[in-house]
């Protein structure tokens, strides 16, 4: 729901046009002075503002120069329909400009735009005001699940020898957030290594996590220290856990339960400290019951997961955040690239599913900032020709929905997606297992989805 001022010294116009947006649901607020106008705008904060340009105490022209610094949106009235009051108005900062008697169909349209303009500018205001946090906020945004999932995340970061399990699709920034919460942790001032286990090739991974006792060459053997000895009192994170081999996973296993392990080709145990980090894009449940990874691993690793949503499951508060950010770590490496970023251009960004995720958002920023270096704004030009076209589409007609409805439909579609597994379809959600179960019995979807099956698949 939004609020709309309507500034109009006819209390006729003023009622009719007020009725078209309390029948979409909105909240009204009509006022028939300049003065009055100005007061009401700066009490009720409104999304939008219909503004005549005819008031018995000033002009709707000195109304918009008095509001203009809080960059409302403003459809300017006017009885009188000639072009340079309506190139005037638009100058002076207006959205859009209609003539008496109004035309409702043109109103629906103009106060459509209008609104998601207004929502456009909240979110670049939510960017601005933002700017300076550092930590887990400002990876993740403040939509609630992004709270919970930091809080959790914070858990885990107090906690110095629970093992980390990040999950998510490739390219969340699975990583960046595992250094992150080692900079936040005990552990900050210690080694973080970072060991890729997906396309090492066979045998040589063992060495290079537990080192060899006969390393160098057959002439001049040395022994080799392995990464999880150099990370010792730090973090050692392994990237796409999923691809080591078996034989592997039972010595991760071993170093998870002992911090002891043994060099390729030695016969004496290595004592470490070292707090374990782990990611997967593939689903583990999948893996294990496919008999590539370890039940036990799994469920030793496993204590805590945190699931990064993808975006495309991410509230739009949060993706403007994400693209600040980034706009704002690109700004620093390419001189002369724009410093805003238009409404249009935003609004595209938003509308696009982003199927490789933060990696392909942050390439398409860079592009954007290169194509655009000298320019003030990164504007729709700039974008590539996919995200223009994706972002043009035209939307869908719109159906009056609750907050609420939505979100029991969207849990019950990703549920029935899933085959009714709470585990993936919490991972897609964004949310812990615990938080679906409860979604579900608040919903009262169907009682097989409270069942407990063990193990999920």
């Amino acid at each position: 729901m939004a609020t709309i001022l309507v500034i109009d010294d006819t209390p006729e116009v003023a009622t009719v046009l007020g009725a078209f947006f309390e029948r979409a649901g909105h909240q009204v607020v009509r006022v028939h002075s300049g003065e009055d106008g100005i007061e009401a705008y700066h009490r009720t904060r409104p999304d939008l503002v219909l503004l005549d340009l005819q008031l018995p105490d000033m002009s709707g022209f000195d109304v918009l120069d008095r509001i203009r610094a809080d960059e409302p949106v403003v459809i300017m009235i006017t009885g009188h329909g000639d072009i340079p009051l309506a190139v005037q108005a638009l100058q002076r900062g207006a959205e859009n400009f209609l003539t008496k008697p109004v035309d409702l169909d043109h109103l629906r349209f103009a106060s459509e735009r209008g609104l998601e303009k207004a929502r456009l500018r909240q979110l670049a205001r939510y960017m601005r005001e933002r700017r300076g946090i550092k930590g887990v906020g400002a990876l993740l945004g403040t939509s609630p699940a992004m709270r919970e999932l930091a809080h959790q995340i914070e858990l885990l970061t107090s906690s110095d020898r629970t093992t980390v399990l990040l999950l998510g699709e490739q390219g969340t920034a699975k990583g960046q957030m595992a250094y992150a919460m080692h900079a936040m942790s005990d552990r900050a001032d210690k080694p973080f290594i970072e060991v890729t286990c997906a396309g090492a090739a066979e045998g040589s991974l063992d060495a290079e996590l537990f080192g060899d006792e006969f390393g160098g060459t057959r002439e001049e053997p040395v022994r080799r220290l392995g990464l999880a000895e150099v990370a010792d009192k730090g973090a050692l994170l392994l990237d796409e856990i999923a691809a080591l081999d078996l034989p592997l996973q039972g010595k991760l296993l071993r170093l998870l339960e002992s911090q002891r392990f043994r060099r390729v080709g030695g016969v004496e145990d290595v004592s470490v400290d070292v707090r374990l980090v782990v990611t997967s894009s593939r689903d583990l449940v999948e893996e294990v019951q496919a008999g590539r990874f370890r039940e036990d691993l799994y469920y030793r690793l496993s204590v805590l997961p945190v699931v990064l949503p993808p975006l495309r499951a991410r509230a739009r508060e949060d993706i403007v955040a994400l693209i600040d950010r980034m706009a704002g770590e690109l700004r620093k490496q390419l001189p002369h690239a724009p410093a805003e970023i238009s409404d249009a251009a935003l609004d595209q960004l938003l509308r696009h599913s982003w199927p490789g995720n933060i990696r392909e958002l942050r390439n398409v920023l860079e592009r954007a900032m290169i194509v655009g270096r000298g320019s003030q704004q990164i504007t729709a030009e700039h974008l590539p020709p996919d995200i223009r076209r994706a972002g043009g589409a035209s939307p869908a007609r719109h159906v009056p929905h609750t907050l609420h409805d939505v979100e029991r439909a969207h849990i019950e579609r990703t549920l029935r997606a899933h085959n009714e597994n709470r585990t993936r379809a919490a991972r897609e959600l964004g949310i812990s297992r615990a938080t679906l179960i409860n979604k579900i019995k608040e919903y009262q979807l169907d009682p097989q989805l409270l069942s407990y099956a063990a193990p999920e698949g």
